[in-house]
């Protein structure tokens, strides 16, 4: 193993103002182990550029010349589909492989390679990006938009440590250990809290505020475009000394002492966070090794336990799944002082619990399945139940009472509201569509040199009375471009759900507009467990207000939930027609993610001339364009009941709920669209 080739990009030691990212990436190449990094923040923050300099300062991996799966020669894998291997190697750079949001399954994990199988009649395996991550990094920029089939193909594979394709006539089997680095902006939505525990460490980051800092950045990235070969020149020998300090780094790893106080430590510390399951723990104490060994120590010491928990622990921390991550620092201190520290001559045994290097197995942590995310209930504040919520007399909209967010209850498990008809949208996990991945319902031609999985009976059947006009001799297929037919599939979408909720005082007591938050919390909980893209819409005193664009932040929803306003008249036509002209905008940016509008209201109308007859032609309106809604009504159960939503939804043509019926537990509720049906 030997150090990095000198640099090609922009350097890993120009990088100005990243300390902790740039120690988590290092202490993720020392130890692969450890699971990988994390890295959260605002755009224009550096870090795709810090991810792809780090390839530059690895040291070359040694590989069986010609191996699709880079074979260590010393210990090559007796099931490699290419072996068996010979003794001979060759060194190659450290390989970076980004995998796109977009791609699809066969493209990451490998598929027949269809020119061999109708040509020549030979099932062959075309390998995918895990198999060229095998022993590298593998980058998902925007991690958090990954749609969920390829999650899955990660959790499996972060799992197992391999890559398992068994389809279309092909079985095989491949290693896939790789150090898995992901990028994310939580403005555009958070991550499925299976792949976010699969992260080994996390790092926030945010440019500095600090106008030195920025000037060096600015002087950094402008001396690099002006000039990049002598830019790259000037940090040759930092990126050297790195370099060979990593590669000193990993061959000093096994001999790194955890002793059993650190072990105490670590797992006290872990405790008093609350964290779930053994894997933070293990991490934690994986981390610290390595940060011994990049500190030049065989012995781990308080500095590694905490540099190791302040980047192992903020994401597993236990917390509602609207909580922006994070760590307390002075927490942290408290519980290292209340913690048993590492002595500091510690025993000479290094076979006890701790071991050399940590000694733990990557794939035996020990963390029982993985939770489900609803499972983990925001932690409600007192309401009054009788005061007073803002009357319709008051004509001008009232403060939220501060800590109302789910009024009297916590959230709960919300009905599966969803379009019927099936469409043809982005991947998700609410409505039926037409996707990339689901059961084969059919197929069709391919349009030029389209992208996409091939149905092979289709192509087969397609080829096959053409056999004798096209001369064919021998085994295999005379295929032509024409003849390959792709799998239609129908799997699961994901949905804008845009809220449009009455905040007026006809919402009546601070306990109602409780209740009607909660619901809308419990909504959002859902949304957030399918990967939807939500938007939020007010409407009280004289008009509709755009409380959060569509967005796939759903904990921003949440937040602006916390803060709205309530009390004034009811402009429900301005409501729905503001509601109408949100969805516009989106169909034109967004055009495959079908819209589900869930209007929340009581039903009444009481701003302008006509009121309720405006709201009415809004919502026939809506239902002339094919918008399929929901409406949830807030009217109290007690008392004289009007049923105007009602009245609204036969207009809107939408499916009707009390606000009592939106639990369902594990019932589902169809949104029916009637004029696809």
């Amino acid at each position: 193993m030997r150090p990095a080739s000198p640099s090609s990009g922009f350097p890993f030691t120009a990088v100005v103002g990243m300390d902790d990212l740039q120690l988590a990436l290092i202490l993720a190449a020392i130890s692969p182990a450890i699971g990988g990094v994390l890295i959260r923040g605002e755009k224009g923050t550096a870090k795709s550029t810090a991810v792809r300099a780090l390839t530059e300062i690895l040291p070359t991996v040694d590989v069986v010349p010609g191996c699709r799966f880079s074979c260590d020669p010393d210990h090559p894998d007796p099931a490699c589909p290419d072996g068996p291997h010979s003794s001979v190697s060759e060194s190659r750079p450290a390989r970076l492989v980004e995998l796109p949001v977009g791609a699809t399954e066969d493209r990451v994990l490998g598929s027949l390679h269809l020119e061999k199988a109708l040509a020549e009649g030979i099932t062959a395996y075309e390998p995918g990006l895990l198999a060229a991550a095998h022993r590298g990094i593998l980058y998902v920029d925007e991690v958090n938009l990954l749609h969920d089939h390829l999650v899955d193909v990660l959790l499996d594979a972060a799992a197992m440590g391999r890559a398992t394709v068994e389809r279309d006539g092909v079985s095989v089997t491949h290693p896939a250990r790789f150090v898995l680095v992901g990028t994310m902006n939580p403005e555009e939505g958070e991550l499925r809290p299976q792949l976010l525990d699969r992260f080994g460490l996390t790092v926030d980051v945010v440019a500095s505020r600090d106008p030195a800092v920025r000037v060096e950045v600015m002087r950094a990235r402008l001396g690099y475009e002006a000039d990049p070969d002598a830019f790259i020149a000037r940090y040759d020998g930092p990126q050297r000394e790195l370099a060979e300090r990593i590669v000193k780094a990993r061959a000093l790893l096994t001999e790194v002492i955890l002793t059993d106080p650190a072990l105490r430590q670590i797992a006290e510390i872990c405790a008093s966070f609350d964290v779930d399951g053994m894997r933070a723990d293990l991490v934690t104490a994986r981390t610290a090794v390595a940060h011994a060994a990049w500190s030049g120590r065989t012995v781990v010491e308080v500095d590694d336990v905490r540099a190791a928990a302040k980047l192992a622990l903020p994401h597993r921390r236990r917390r509602n799944p609207f909580d922006a991550p994070g760590l307390d620092e002075d927490q942290l201190e408290e519980a290292i002082n209340n913690s048993t520290p590492p002595p500091e001559d510690p025993d000479d045994d290094p076979d006890g619990p701790g071991g050399p290097g940590g000694g733990a197995d990557p794939a035996d942590d020990g963390s029982p399945a993985d939770a489900d995310p609803a499972d983990s209930t925001a932690d409600p504040a007192g309401v009054d139940p009788d005061g007073p919520e803002g009357g319709e007399a008051s004509g001008r909209p009232g403060p939220a009472p501060a800590g109302e967010v789910v009024g009297s209850s916590e959230p709960y498990k919300a009905r599966l509201l969803s379009v019927q008809a099936a469409g043809t949208g982005v991947a998700g996990r609410r409505s039926r569509a037409i996707t990339e991945v689901g059961r084969v319902v059919g197929d069709r031609s391919r349009a030029g040199r389209e992208a996409g999985r091939p149905h092979l009976l289709a192509t087969i059947r397609s080829a096959a009375p053409h056999q004798h006009a096209r001369g064919r001799t021998g085994p295999g297929l005379a295929v032509r471009a024409a003849d390959v037919r792709l799998a239609v599939r129908e799997g699961r979408e994901g949905n804008l759900v845009l809220f449009c909720v009455d905040a007026s005082g006809s919402m009546g007591t601070k306990k109602r507009m409780g209740e009607v938050k909660t619901a809308i919390v419990s909504l959002l909980l859902d949304a957030y467990q399918r990967r939807d893209t939500v938007g939020l819409v007010t409407f009280a005193g004289a008009a509709a207000t755009v409380a959060l664009p569509p967005t796939g932040s759903v904990e921003t929803a949440v937040r602006r939930l916390e803060s709205l306003p309530t009390g004034g008249r009811t402009p429900l036509a301005e409501g729905l027609l503001q509601a109408a002209e949100v969805l516009r905008i989106a169909a034109i940016r967004d055009p495959r993610r079908r819209p589900l509008l869930v209007l929340v209201t009581d039903g009444r109308a009481t701003h302008g001339d006509n009121a309720f007859a405006r709201a009415r032609q809004a919502a026939g309106w809506l239902a002339q364009h094919g918008i399929a809604t929901v409406v949830v009504d807030c009217e109290p159960r007690r008392g004289v009941r009007l049923g105007l939503a009602g009245e609204l939804a036969a207009d809107l043509g939408a499916e009707y709920l009390d606000l009592g019926d939106v639990a369902a537990g594990n019932l589902i509720r169809t949104v029916t669209d009637r004029r696809a049906a």
